[in-house]
């Protein structure tokens, strides 16, 4: 391994100086005509985004609930009125036993009432005294999947409740416990051995720096889809936990009555799908995602992104009919599911729309205002799947951190897409790695191999709590997520041969940045991982270049231009000799079970541990990395099995990723998927 140059050594040896600087300040339109950026800013209206995410808030749009489907109605209303196109609003079993590849659709689940009272004992009688909990005022207090209970009965404080010496002592059969932890982790010891009725929580969902700093916020909480039990959980703030905590520490005795009317029952997933067909390479789809499914309100998360793509799908469709932009070459498609699961359901009921899907832009809180904290994040996809697309997005967020702040600024900016009645402080997005929790992770899985753009907020100090209010919105936020989406749809959608020259001298600047990150890494690692980062970086940043032909022929002076700038690029980051072959279970090769389609770990269903019964859990999902926690290895480690990559392969290539990891852990792991039928070993 040679001595790790500088970031300015590889710009001087790569691209011209100027180029360099000239980047760092003057803004210059990327990518599109710039009367068809002057189209989209004079078009799309934050302000009418956030009018479509004020209806969306008002209902509870659980899973296949009747609050989901007055939702996908008002969307798919919307997207006609709009001209969109096979405007669709789709029926697919939620019957808790259909599987759609590795999910099992869950019953929906309604709720219709519920509410927590503390009752006055008196001379043998109970009457009320105060409310502590409304579903009708706060959905978020009853815990999803609750079932019907009625119960008169004393409150008991179990501290965590997950071990059994927090019962020593302690009668709680028939009665309620009160615990700092999520209902569902409570339940198998308070309810199925101890005989309790239910259970009042102050878990603490989605933690991050401001999570305990509000006390009067109440965090989302959830009990397992498919237990045949019934019971229930209230939610509550920490403000009242502590209320409630203190005064049965001092002896007092609290009673309360419980009343919840909501059930699970056989219904259907209805994600809504509408379209803007394209021209000549019509049956190939560009498209736009999001999750419309939250509890009340749920204004990030996410009414933000499925009113994002709604008012991205209104300014297309305008702009076309008035001639302001030619209709794309590829078709845009536009998805408004439930998270995760009405995802998977749709892949797997509509393979021939699946496939026509060649990129993603996928929203997910894209909205937080000041009050949120939120930092605004254009996120790339996995390792596993190397993709220019990820550069065209991350390109127009560059463009409009420029803008708006030189507009913030009062030095400039053409087009900083500020709403009139929103904010005008600068976007500052993050240009960030890959990072899961949407859906977009399934269209990225090796099963689809769908490239996306992922936006999203990250923290959100209001996440899965009653203050994700429309209130704390931003239309000018709103604004710029639908111009990067737009913009990026209409690239995707239209990529011919002429564009790829541009395209790729954006993706030169990219890939240096990512350069200059990989070199910090690297010193820190030893030897032998330093240089399998090496090798990982650049055989992905050459697969990304690559991958442009699967949208476009690369004309000749440009694949000259990027082989130079590709031999160049291994001089100076000192590319190291090829590994050593590897022996032992590192030697063994794995090949996916293509019957198996999609990740391990679903919504409330665990695919690998249902097929592994009996069989201890990989230690893998535990680890911790540098950059990564278990979850995301072993999303990425099997998204590497590809019938030729050797399990030491594996191992380099997601600790490239997210930090070094054991290989015999990567073993284990793909032994718990072989032994789940997932994958096997390769002869």
């Amino acid at each position: 391994m040679r001595l790790r140059p500088s970031f300015a050594v590889i710009a001087i040896s790569i691209v011209p100086v100027a180029a360099v600087f000239a980047q760092q300040r003057v803004s210059t339109v990327p990518l599109l005509s710039e009367p068809t950026v002057a189209a989209l800013a004079g078009e799309l209206s934050g302000a009418s985004a956030k009018r479509n995410l004020e209806f969306i808030t008002r209902q509870h749009r659980m899973r296949a609930s009747k609050g989901f489907r007055t939702a996908a109605d008002f969307v798919a209303a919307q997207a006609k009125a709009y001209g969109l196109q096979d405007v669709t609003v789709h029926e697919f079993p939620a019957d808790g036993h259909t599987m759609y590849g590795t999910q099992k659709a869950r019953l929906a689940w309604d709720p219709e009432f519920a509410e927590l009272w503390e009752m006055r004992v008196e001379a043998g009688r109970t009457t009320p005294v105060t409310r502590i909990a409304s579903f009708e005022d706060t959905p978020v207090v009853l815990a999803e999947d609750s079932d019907s209970g009625d119960v008169i009965t004393e409150l008991v404080d179990v501290g965590a409740g997950t071990s059994e010496k927090d019962y020593a002592g302690k009668n709680v059969r028939g009665k309620l416990v009160l615990t700092s932890v999520a209902p569902g982790d409570v339940v198998p010891l308070a309810i199925d051995k101890f005989g309790a009725k239910g259970v009042v929580s102050a878990a603490q969902n989605q933690p991050n720096a401001w999570s305990r700093e509000d006390v009067n916020a109440i965090r989302w909480g959830h009990l397992d889809s498919f237990e045949a039990r019934h019971t229930f959980a209230f939610m509550v703030s920490l403000k009242q936990y502590r209320a409630l905590q203190e005064r049965l520490a001092a002896g007092e005795h609290i009673t309360l009555h419980a009343i919840v009317r909501a059930a699970r029952h056989v219904a259907t997933y209805n994600p809504v799908t509408a379209l803007i067909p394209g021209t000549d390479r019509r049956a190939e789809e560009i498209v736009l995602s999001c999750h419309l499914d939250h509890q009340r309100p749920g204004a990030n998360d996410n009414a933000s992104g499925c009113a994002t793509i709604l008012e991205v799908a209104r300014t297309l469709s305008k702009l076309i009919a008035d001639g302001k932009i030619a209709r794309p070459s590829r078709s845009i498609r536009f998805v408004w599911p439930c998270e995760v699961e009405c995802t998977l359901a749709l892949f797997h009921s509509q393979p021939d729309m699946r496939a026509r899907f060649k990129a993603v832009i996928h929203m997910d809180m894209v909205g937080g205002g000041p009050e949120t904290k939120a930092i605004f994040h254009i996120t790339r996809g996995p390792a596993s799947l190397p993709s220019f697309v990820y550069d065209v997005g991350q390109r127009f967020g560059t463009f409009l951190n420029s803008e708006s702040q030189m507009y913030a600024e009062g030095t400039g900016g053409r087009y900083p897409m500020v709403s009139g009645e929103g904010g005008k402080e600068p976007l500052l997005g993050d240009l960030a790695e890959f990072s899961m929790g949407s859906d977009h992770e399934l269209y990225e899985e090796a099963s689809w191999k769908i490239p996306g753009i992922y936006l999203n907020d990250w923290p959100d100090r209001y996440i899965h709590t009653n203050f994700d209010v429309p209130g704390n919105i931003d239309p000018t936020k709103l604004e710029r997520a639908a111009f990067i989406g737009a913009a990026s749809a209409l690239v995707l959608a239209n990529l011919k041969p002429s564009d790829v020259a541009p395209l790729w001298a954006s993706m030169e600047s990219s890939t240096l940045r990512r350069a200059a990150t990989m070199l910090d890494r690297r010193a820190t690692l030893p030897p032998a991982d330093a240089a399998a980062l090496t090798r990982s970086f650049l055989s992905q940043q050459h697969d990304a270049f690559e991958s442009i032909a699967t949208f476009a022929a690369i004309p000749d002076s440009v694949r000259r231009a990027a082989t130079a700038f590709f031999q160049r690029l291994e001089t100076v980051t000192g590319a190291p000799e090829a590994a050593a072959p590897p022996s032992g279970e590192g030697g063994v090769v794995f090949a996916r079970n293509a019957a198996v389609t999609g990740p391990m770990v679903v919504f409330g269903y665990d695919y690998l541990a249902d097929h592994t019964k009996g069989r201890a859990a990989p230690k893998l999902l535990d680890y911790q990395g540098l950059r990564g926690n278990g979850d995301e290895y072993a999303y990425e480690i099997l998204n590497f099995v590809d019938g030729k990559r050797t399990t030491r392969e594996i191992r380099d290539a997601v600790s490239s990723e997210y930090g070094p990891v054991d290989v015999s852990l990567v073993a284990e792991y793909l032994r718990a998927l072989e032994a789940a039928g997932v994958v096997r070993a390769a002869k």
